[in-house]
């Protein structure tokens, strides 16, 4: 569904209902696409497990990020320390 901004504020019902049916409701700002609203469990069905995802774990053989406090306290150092 497309709507407009005057439509957000005339007709929210309309709005409302086609996220009931899953349908994404785009935004419109004077003709042209400014945002897209998704029902409230799109992101949790789209994106599934955290696990599954392939960056989940990618550092994990990395010996530098064993010591996730160590690494932190490197990443927040000032730019004068490394001098």
């Amino acid at each position: 569904m497309k709507a407009s901004i005057l439509d957000l504020r005339r007709r929210m019902k309309e709005v409302l209902r086609a996220l009931d049916r899953n349908q994404p409701v785009t935004i419109l700002y004077r003709g042209k696409p400014k945002g897209v609203i998704y029902p409230g469990d799109h992101k949790r069905r789209a994106a599934g497990r955290a696990a599954e995802h392939a960056a989940f774990g990618m550092w994990r053989d990395r010996a530098d990020m064993q010591d996730v406090e160590h690494a932190i306290r490197k990443l927040r150092r000032g730019r004068f320390d490394a001098v």
